[in-house]
């Protein structure tokens, strides 16, 4: 087989892998959840956010300190990863969500999340993602001030991940609990659901996103070099469809059942969670310097999360309001790969 048709079946395969390994992970905790009794509250923004959230966030982590590749692709892979996520999030995914909401209520039909909850993330996802977009700014020698701005960046989501906590009381008291909305998936090879079998399933869920993130460093070693296009262009675009997938799917399996609060927090929680935790990794552990690349994706995030929030404080959220999201995304594409 020829060397560059290799490269992509390899890129294929452990996109393939990832998203395996997501969904199997996200599955597993969502029975966790479930058996832990935990809140529609905190599933949308913090528990279901950060479970489908941090299987992919194991990519930049693994593409980062791993030995797969040379260093520069590694870091580049790792930081395509840190900012394609948030991008995909706050663009394509809310636009698809959009999408199929309109099947059922029309383009002009209303949204209904609890308000103070998609407001908080929003707000913390805004001033995290934009201090860790400003320290790439901040010269590597300055290691003691960029390794601050890290810490603070992990600070802010505690301090978040509190506020939403106690926010959240009201609606566990009200006995709002999470389900699951498939069986496990071991539950199919007759195993039974228990604690065991569910922690065994997250461990599985983790070493399939492991095994695809190498092969998937390796191929695009390769192919960047092939088309003369950077390892971090392709990143950027590539590992948000091969790891942001899970977030899609519930959201829209929520949205479409009028779970709306779920739905929506799913998205802006992992916002929060991928705009500050994987900046700060970032920041710490890479150049972090600014690249044009960087710079337009950082450009439209905020773009299409600032619009967001100004659409939630007008007034009413519809379907339509998110064709803007969408046109985010296809402008972002267009000079990406013009660049």
């Amino acid at each position: 087989m020829d060397s560059h048709l290799l490269a992509v079946t390899i890129l294929v395969i452990a996109s393939g892998i990832i998203l395996l390994g997501a969904e199997t992970f996200t599955n597993a905790l969502e029975h966790l959840g479930e058996r832990l009794k935990i809140s529609e509250g905190i599933t949308g923004s913090i528990f279901a956010a950060v479970g489908t959230a941090l299987p992919e966030s194991m990519v930049p982590v693994i593409a980062i300190l791993g030995s797969t590749g040379s260093e520069a692709v590694r870091h580049e892979v790792g930081i395509g990863a840190i900012l394609g996520a948030p991008l995909l999030l706050s663009t394509l995914a809310l636009f698809l969500m959009a999408v199929f909401a309109a099947q059922q209520r029309g383009w002009n039909g209303a949204f209904h999340p609890e308000p103070s909850g998609i407001n908080r993330d929003l707000t913390w996802f805004l001033l995290a993602f934009t201090l860790g977009s400003g320290a790439l700014f901040i010269p590597i020698e300055w290691s003691t001030l960029r390794w601050g701005i890290a810490g603070m960046l992990v600070l802010m989501y505690c301090i978040y991940l509190i506020l939403t906590i106690r926010a959240s009381k009201a609606l566990v008291e009200e006995g709002h609990g999470t389900e699951a909305d498939h069986p496990l998936f071991l539950s199919k090879i007759k195993l039974p659901t228990n604690l065991l079998t569910i922690l065994f399933q997250l461990g599985l869920g983790l070493a399939l996103i492991i095994v695809g993130t190498k092969g998937f460093i390796h191929s695009i070693e390769h192919i960047s070099t092939w088309l003369a296009i950077s390892a971090l262009t392709l990143s950027l675009i590539i590992i948000p469809f091969a790891t942001e997938l899970p977030e899609k799917v519930n959201s829209i399996i929520w949205i479409r059942r009028g779970r709306d609060t779920m739905a929506f927090g799913n998205i802006s929680g992992a916002l929060v969670f991928q705009g500050s935790l994987l900046p700060a990794l970032g920041i710490a552990l890479t150049a972090w310097s600014p690249r044009p690349e960087m710079l337009l994706g950082i450009g439209i995030t905020l773009l299409a999360s600032i619009y967001l929030f100004i659409q939630i404080h007008r007034g009413t959220l519809r379907p339509y309001h998110m064709l803007f999201s969408g046109l985010c995304y296809v402008t972002y594409l267009i000079l990406l790969l013009a660049t």
